[in-house]
């Protein structure tokens, strides 16, 4: 069993991991702003967006997922400096942090959106989009890969880039919840081309137990994270339209469709292959569980 510190575990993704770890008998800290009640880890008293120290961490820990983001990634550039502080300045200090306490895996989770867009699934050893046509967000994720892999000498580095992730609970201004309740309020669902970009969206709980098989691995390496099916947004949309009763209200534009749809392949041969497809959990994006 190992000591397991987890940074953004407030958040869809982090929340569903500590629970999985949790249940494996792993011991968990977890770096909160505030302190739940009921908790399943350890809480770590850390701002990331503020000029924290890395004496506030806990020194006994192996392994860090640095899951965290800033809440401030659609507000630019009056968020620039807070995605800053947590995107790329917390990442050199837990960076640091780890080397100091020498842990034996760091695992940080970045975007699919680093690709850009594609006729093709994206190939994880293929080349990112240059980052002065990435924006802030994304090539602040960039920034934060550049820095993981210049650990890669020093203890085990693993990178993840998940495509659209979703799952029970998640914030309704994401994605697939956001198109979600466009349908339900009859509320347009703009299109490019006649069907709209496609996509491999990402169940949480898939995409936890990628992360979790990452602790059984010895190598350094980098991960798309994707769902089992390649959707386009009509066809996500169709789906909704479909559990409740109604046909969604498209507007289609002479735009060509930007696919963003990441090759899964290495991920599903060395650590997890997605099984949960978006209808069987359709009322979970409802609310309704």
């Amino acid at each position: 069993m190992a000591n397991i510190l987890i940074t953004g575990i407030t958040g869809l993704i982090g929340s569903h991991l500590s629970e999985e770890l949790s249940n494996l008998g792993h011991t968990l800290y977890g770096v909160t702003r505030r302190i739940y009640n009921k908790a399943n880890y350890e809480p770590v008293l850390v701002d990331l967006s503020s000029d924290w120290k890395i004496s506030e961490l806990p020194t006994n820990i192996d392994v860090i997922y640095h899951l965290a983001q800033s809440d401030k990634f659609r507000d630019f550039p009056a968020g620039a400096p807070d995605v800053f502080q947590v995107n790329i300045n917390s990442t050199a200090k837990l960076l640091d942090y780890a080397k100091k306490i020498s842990v034996r895996s760091f695992i940080y989770s970045s975007s699919g959106g680093v690709y850009g867009n594609g006729d093709k699934p994206f190939l994880f050893f293929l080349p990112i989009v240059p980052f002065g046509e990435l924006g802030y967000y994304l090539g602040s994720k960039a920034c934060g890969e550049i820095l993981v892999q210049s650990y890669a000498q020093i203890f085990q580095v693993n990178i993840v880039r998940p495509f659209f992730l979703y799952g029970r609970a998640q914030k309704r201004d994401m994605l697939i919840p956001r198109l979600f309740d466009n349908v339900v309020n009859d509320k347009p669902v703009y299109l490019s081309g006649k069907n709209g970009i496609r996509l491999n969206p990402l169940y949480v709980n898939d995409g936890v137990e990628a992360l979790t098989a990452i602790l059984d691995r010895s190598d350094s390496n980098t991960y798309n994270l994707g769902g089992p099916e390649i959707l386009s947004i009509r066809q996500i949309c169709n789906i909704f339209g479909s559990y409740l009763g109604t046909t969604p209200n498209y507007k289609l534009s002479n735009d060509l469709p930007k696919d963003l749809v990441g090759d899964i392949s290495l991920t599903t041969e060395v650590l997890y292959k997605p099984k949960i497809k978006l209808s069987e959990v359709v009322p979970e994006i409802d609310g309704k569980i």
